[in-house]
């Protein structure tokens, strides 16, 4: 079974014209509600006990937002893939009563294609979630979600990530048959814009920091994907040492690197985990004098910042992931031009990387 999307917009030329295209991608994948509660249909018959997922890069950082969307909102356990197991060492685990399910852009990675493979051996539902109808990911998945964003030419994962995003919340939504899911999902286009009309205050925000080699960028919860995943962009473009922390760990050795005027990004959306979050970036701000740059849509937090990057209010913290990235992007992007790198093509990797 696949589900395809018609997706009219013209493709990007730039990483910054696929940026912009984001709400378009998301307004026509909501066009196959259909087609995803017929995937989700098939999943509740075959009643796995729990999730084997396989992801590499960007689709790896939509797999950990899966972790926490489909634990909390589905009561479904996720168990990410280790592939090496199957390729290098060619021990694959056993995979009873699990439906496996791969993320991939590309859907070219062979050690990926190697987990499906096996999950149908053992005879394991499987499903991909895949940018690329007729790669071999999705000649050797049982069923396919076709995310169907347009071609993405820039090497950095930017509409697809978000396009993998909006399908794992769409299939949370049919898994669940919960009407009041599907209502938040539907705004989310909405959202998008307004975050994007935020670009050239971001470009603004983005010129203090030409001279930043290394930071840490702290998430938790349904944005611990959104640290990993900015932390990735900062790396891949712009060629800082940006690592990812749940604020959890970070204060579990990490929080020592933090001396005056130390870098502290931080994704801080309203919901269960704000207030953690918020007390740590007040300890950071007040005794550690951290420079913070904050993407929240809460004032609270927005007003401990250096740097405040403000999203939509009112956005269930399940879906804020899908919207917060889309300011990290931009302020990567801009980031790396201030910095007189090339945004379309980073140095030593490829839009494809195929590993086994």
């Amino acid at each position: 079974m696949t589900s395809h999307a018609n997706n009219t917009q013209k493709p990007g030329t730039t990483l910054h014209d696929e940026i912009l295209e984001q709400s378009a991608c998301l307004r026509a994948l909501l066009e196959k509600r259909k087609e995803i509660e017929a995937i989700a249909a098939v999943i509740r018959k075959a009643n796995p006990t729990y999730v084997f997922l396989a992801a590499r890069g960007s689709s790896d950082n939509a797999g950990r937002y899966a972790n926490y969307l489909w634990g909390a909102q589905n009561g479904m356990p996720i168990a990410l893939a280790t592939p090496s197991l199957f390729t290098a060492y060619k021990k694959a685990p056993k995979l009873s009563r699990a439906m496996v399910l791969a993320i991939s852009q590309s859907g070219q990675s062979p050690d990926i294609v190697t987990v499906v493979n096996e999950g149908r051996r053992q005879g394991c539902l499987t499903l991909s979630i895949t940018n690329t109808p007729n790669s071999p990911l999705a000649k050797a998945s049982e069923l396919v979600l076709d995310i169907q964003s347009g071609d993405e030419v820039a090497v950095a994962a930017t509409k697809t990530y978000t396009s993998e995003l909006m399908a794992l919340a769409m299939l949370s939504a049919a898994l669940a048959d919960d009407e009041s899911m599907w209502a938040g999902i539907k705004k989310i286009p909405e959202w998008l814009d307004e975050t994007l009309a935020s670009d050239r205050s971001i470009a603004q925000i983005a010129q203090r920091y030409c001279f930043m080699q290394q930071c840490v960028v702290l998430g938790r919860g349904f944005n611990y994907s959104t640290a990993f995943e900015w932390a990735l962009k900062l790396k891949e473009l712009a060629y800082i040492a940006a690592e990812p922390y749940s604020s959890a760990d970070f204060q579990h050795g990490p929080i020592a690197l933090v001396t005056s005027g130390f870098p502290v990004l931080a994704i801080a959306s309203s919901g269960q985990v704000f207030d953690t979050m918020f007390e740590l970036l007040e300890r950071l701000c007040h005794a550690h004098r951290a420079e913070l740059v904050i993407i929240s849509d809460n004032p609270k937090a927005l007003h401990l910042a250096k740097s405040a990057i403000p999203i939509p209010r009112a956005i269930p913290e399940w879906l804020s992931p899908i919207i917060s990235i889309v300011p990290a992007q931009l302020f990567s992007y801009h980031l790396t031009r201030v910095k007189g790198y090339d945004t379309d093509a980073p140095r030593s990797i490829s839009k494809i990387t195929q590993t086994n």
